[in-house]
């Protein structure tokens, strides 16, 4: 070989080295430096039907956002939470899940309010391989679609809050069950099959129906179909409810001075702050709904979260809505995979979720191949101003009051 020629190779040599320890410097000053935040997107009703729930949602978002971000993060990366409004309408939320994932290229998402919304928002998400934890779907129409990337961050399936009721009402001797029940039904994917839970099981134990009504979510005046329920006279009122719809039906039993012996409603009378502003405090008393986050609860997280929720946005313990507690339960699930996988991204959540159990504020929770949960509910009930569990015993914080005193007491 010329001397030129080894001359040559040598300061080919010694320009590649200066190259690869420029590269692996720039390399490791990328890894020391800032990571890039974790964006998850959500739509969320702030207005319209859905909006009271749908704020309580937003606030449970991002109080795990806050939470986790004081902490260190996701694996070092701080959360940023992307929430829009979808106005409570099926055509907004799709748009709005199309365009975090595709024009905001957000990291992940969670889901809306309402098994309305989640059933056209989680097909989104299925279409462009995105994991879908959503903390307020759990409707029958949301599992018939079979999506296995889809988790219900709930203990059980909305159903089961009607069977809570019905367990509750069977486990009573048999004269102090009511002999009759009507059923007031909003038409909606959620509300509709926790009313109809019940009244299969009521009428398979001898319980006659002697009035039912499946009302258009457009309904402003519930008169006329509390009037017939007034004039029925059921033992017990089953509401198959959302939160505009529930607030109506009791303004209209007060006025008509009808108070039923039992009472329960699947949603809108489980809030401990709204429920008592829009139908007034003396008018909660003895009012069923099911809930599965309460006060004082030892579920993994549940005291930290009940204390950061009070010093972020004011009020007790008493009045967070669970909505709430099941939005910040799907932070925890994130991070939660963060911590077993030491990786965060959507193919991850969905393959890991999809194993074991896992403990949130909630409980401990598991899903089935499509994302629907295997727990249960508490039955709770308004006593003395506040929502408290009673059914069943392992949960129950004071017995059931019944029958439900009269109006204002």
């Amino acid at each position: 070989m010329s001397t030129s020629n080894r001359f040559w190779r040598a300061g080919l040599a010694a320009g590649a080295a200066l190259a690869l320890a420029a590269c692996s410097s720039g390399s490791a000053d990328t890894k020391a430096g800032p990571r890039s935040p974790l964006v998850i997107g959500a739509s969320v009703s702030l207005t319209g039907d859905f909006a009271d729930s749908g704020k309580a949602v937003k606030a449970g978002y991002q109080l795990w956002a806050d939470t986790v971000n004081a902490k260190g993060g996701v694996l070092g990366r701080q959360v940023q939470m992307k929430i829009v409004d979808d106005t409570s309408s099926t055509n907004q939320v799709v748009t709005n899940y199309q365009n975090l994932i595709n024009k905001d290229k957000v990291d992940l998402v969670f889901g809306p309010f309402s098994s309305l919304l989640t059933v056209p928002a989680s097909q989104v998400a299925k279409r462009y391989g995105y994991a879908f934890l959503e903390p307020a779907g759990g409707g029958p129409a949301v599992f018939a679609q079979r999506l296995t990337n889809l988790f219900f961050v709930q203990p059980a399936p909305v159903v089961k809050q009607g069977d809570v009721f019905a367990d509750w009402i069977l486990s009573l001797p048999a004269d102090q069950r009511p002999a009759t029940a009507a059923y007031t039904e909003l038409d909606d994917p959620f509300a509709t099959p926790v009313a109809e839970d019940i009244r299969a099981r009521f009428e398979a134990a001898g319980i006659r129906t002697v009035y039912k009504q499946v009302y258009p979510a457009e309904t402003q005046d519930y008169s006329t179909i509390m009037a017939k329920v007034a004039a029925a006279k059921p033992g017990a009122l089953v509401g198959g409810t959302q939160s505009d719809d529930a607030y109506g039906q009791v303004k209209s039993l007060v006025q008509l001075k009808f108070s039923p012996k039992f009472m329960f409603l699947s949603n809108g009378a489980n809030s401990p702050v709204e429920f008592p502003d829009k139908v007034g405090a003396g008018n909660t008393a003895g009012i069923m709904s099911s809930g599965d986050w309460f006060p004082g609860s030892k579920a993994a997280g549940s005291d930290a979260f009940a204390t950061a929720y009070v010093k972020a946005y004011g009020g007790t313990t008493d009045t967070i809505d669970n909505s709430s507690a099941e939005a910040y339960a799907a932070g925890q699930l994130v991070e939660a995979v963060a911590a077993k996988t030491g990786k965060i991204d959507n193919a991850t959540i969905i393959a890991t979720l999809h194993q074991g159990t896992w403990p949130t504020l909630l409980g401990n929770l598991s899903w089935d191949a499509y994302g629907q949960p295997s727990g249960s509910f508490a039955l709770i009930q308004w006593q003395n101003g506040k929502l408290v569990p009673v059914y069943p015993a392992g949960t129950a914080q004071a017995g059931p009051i019944f029958p439900k005193p009269a109006w204002g007491g």
